[in-house]
């Protein structure tokens, strides 16, 4: 169940935004959107590049049973699970999820 005091104080930060931009808003409050183009595709790693970077290929999700089909998307890709100063071993054919960072592509998977 929703909170009331909680719908009114997010419609009164909402309304403040409207009113004097989202530089009245602080900074831990923000949730900004690169648009109506997609920041989130299912992957699967192609090969290590070099420490946590991956090359690795997107992919279109299938019927379940089915395994996922390789598109001709190709991207590199940072796994945030691992050290950025050690060489990473995520293995060959793992599937992901990746999200788009800035100008960078990144990962979450544990090895």
């Amino acid at each position: 169940m929703t909170n009331p005091a909680n719908f009114n104080d997010s419609e009164r930060l909402l309304d403040r935004m409207a009113r004097c931009g989202s530089a009245s808003v602080p900074e831990p409050l923000r949730i900004t959107s690169p648009g109506a183009r997609q920041s989130n595709w299912s992957a699967k790693v192609l090969s290590n590049i070099s420490y946590n970077l991956y090359n690795v290929a997107l992919v279109k999700l299938n019927q379940a049973g089915q395994a996922p089909t390789e598109l001709d998307t190709q991207m590199q890709a940072y796994n945030l699970a691992e050290s950025f100063t050690a060489q990473g071993s995520l293995s060959t054919g793992t599937y992901i999820i990746i999200s788009r960072i800035g100008d960078k592509n990144v990962f979450y998977a544990p090895v």
